[in-house]
């Protein structure tokens, strides 16, 4: 893989990131309709999760923002969202929220069963994998918990606040629901987050704040490219007919 991507920037590497992240989205649509924005919110929220603790940092006009990796595809559960509620209504949009809390629970406590079983030691790949996992699912109850909490709120009120937009324009103004509704939603979980890194690492207030507000201003860029996808993929039909 790595091939593919010598000689880009770090900041190079994240632009990519954040239209692949984006077009899966479009492409899951287009081929199942709903259910592939299900599947796009479910990924959302579980790779995101799993690449919560991956910080990095990216030089943009001379100033270093701190960002964690797993904001990038976390982002792009509030376009899947968004189309969702856009397409099909806000029941859809809400189930698809609830269906991305549940697997994410799901996923974390099926680590968690696999750990209680001992690596063999037939190959040392076993214990390696076995490390591997135990840092990912035991990383910190408190931050696991934070993590669901701001997820869960943020993407309710997300869903609430689009609809409402949606219904005080008159269905005019995609952009404005699209950017307004998302940007609000991130600002609640960016908030609820920064409490996360404090009592689930040894950050400090002010480093967890910093943090969050290079986050926050990535969420936002990431906020404007997806109006971008939302405008191209709303009179896109998708493939399948039998999903409404």
């Amino acid at each position: 893989m790595e091939f593919l991507f010598q000689g880009l920037s770090q900041e190079s590497l994240w632009l990519v990131v954040v239209f692949y992240d984006l077009l899966l989205v479009v492409i899951l649509y287009k081929f199942f309709g709903k259910y592939g924005l299900y599947t796009a919110v479910i990924l959302g929220i579980i790779l995101g999760n799993l690449q919560g603790g991956k910080v990095s940092e990216f030089v943009i006009f001379d100033t270093t923002f701190t960002v964690s990796m797993g904001a990038i595809l976390y982002s792009g559960i509030y376009f899947s969202t968004d189309l969702l509620n856009e397409k099909y209504g806000k029941t859809e949009a809400n189930r698809a929220v609830n269906l991305g809390f549940f697997a994410n629970v799901a996923v974390l406590l099926t680590l968690l069963l696999s750990l209680l079983f001992k690596p063999s030691d037939l190959t040392g790949s076993a214990l390696e994998v076995h490390n591997a996992l135990s840092v990912i699912a035991s990383y910190s109850p408190a931050f696991i918990i934070g993590s669901l909490t701001a997820y869960f709120i943020s993407q309710k009120f997300d869903v609430w606040f689009f609809n409402y937009l949606k219904t005080l324009t008159q269905g005019k103004y995609l952009w404005l629901r699209n950017n307004l509704s998302t940007i609000t939603s991130q600002l609640i979980d960016t908030f609820i987050y920064t409490f996360t890194w404090v009592i689930a690492t040894d950050l400090s207030i002010y480093d967890a704040f910093y943090i969050a507000l290079s986050k926050y201003i990535f969420k936002i860029f990431i906020a404007l490219i997806d109006t971008i996808f939302i405008y191209g993929v709303r009179n896109l039909n998708p493939l399948v007919r039998n999903d409404e």
